[in-house]
């Protein structure tokens, strides 16, 4: 399927991997782009020495286009944008901030680079700044997020910039990838079903919550912070929006959740880690390859755009 995203890419398929601390690491990413897709690097919050070191293991694995996802916020950000050029890494998504400072030297190395948004003017800005395309991720997501759905945020972002759009939030087979094409959309990015893919590293407790998960499982902590994050609900999002609601410090609150994704993806603790996921958790309901899932959603996605 050809849109202009790959194009833009060297990509088979519209589907992009999110670019999730501790799980999408070069097992993952490698696999979904040997799929056809676009497997992203996350940096989050890790060293600048492991994320070059998971670059070059994706290099070793495949020659197909991958990308590294930046968190604009992580204290080596500097240095791990000079690294995405010394490795020749194709694509660059970021989060959590501008990328404006890095912009020049990234186009200059003929990176694509695709900031990850969730308001109209932020798509705007970053068009401004020379951004290749843009993510409109909806509230849906897991992990942090904005306040705009996806349904509402895609079009607006669509009809707002002159560059591609990705949609993403609520995005798990065929039918969120078609719906996400007719809102305008170039390609899809997908976090919570590649968490359960066979090749993810991520603990199979993880696994196992998210495609336990209902509709209603997941709950938003941090509104009162400014950093609102969407969990599968445990022990952990239970107490946080009480002390939340009885007023408790920025601080009291991440003392609670400090390393908690860590504990979930690596140590498989579901009770007091943060399962990171998106409402679409619910329509997650079996581990697969990388492969079958993109399979599946393009074979899904393109008889329904066939018939309508």
């Amino acid at each position: 399927m050809k849109t202009k995203i790959t194009e833009l890419l060297g990509i088979e398929y519209p589907i992009i991997q999110g670019g999730m601390a501790w799980v999408a690491e070069y097992h993952l990413a490698s696999a979904v782009s040997e799929a056809g897709g676009l497997g992203i690097i996350g940096a989050g919050g890790a060293p600048a020495a492991f994320v070059r070191e998971q670059i070059q293991k994706v290099k070793e694995i495949t020659e197909k286009p991958f990308g590294v996802n930046l968190m604009l916020m992580n204290p080596e950000a500097d240095e791990i944008a000079q690294i995405i050029v010394d490795e020749g890494v194709k694509v660059v998504t970021t989060g959590a901030g501008n990328p404006g400072k890095y912009m020049a030297m990234w186009k200059e190395a003929g990176i694509k680079v695709i900031p990850v948004v969730a308001s109209v003017a932020l798509a705007k800005m970053m068009e401004r700044a020379g951004a290749d395309a843009v993510v409109a991720e909806g509230t849906e997501s897991g992990g942090h997020i904005g306040e705009a759905t996806t349904m509402t945020l895609v079009p607006q972002v669509v009809d707002a910039v002159s560059i591609p759009v990705i949609a993403a939030g609520g995005i798990a087979d065929g039918r969120g990838f078609a719906a996400a094409m007719m809102l305008g959309a170039q390609a899809v990015q997908l976090g919570t079903r590649f968490v359960v893919a066979r090749e993810s590293i991520v603990h199979e407790n993880y696994k196992q919550k998210v495609i336990a998960a209902k509709d209603i499982d997941t709950a938003v902590t941090g509104r009162s912070t400014g950093h609102p994050i969407r969990c599968i609900r445990n022990k952990t999002t239970r107490e946080y929006l009480k002390l939340e609601q009885n007023g408790a410090t920025l601080e009291e609150l991440e003392k609670l959740t400090l390393g908690g994704l860590r504990r979930a993806v690596v140590e498989g603790d579901v009770t007091e880690g943060s399962i990171m996921a998106g409402q679409i958790a619910g329509l997650v309901k079996k581990e697969q390859t990388c492969a079958e899932m993109i399979q599946e959603i393009m074979a899904q996605a393109l008889e329904l755009l066939h018939t309508t």
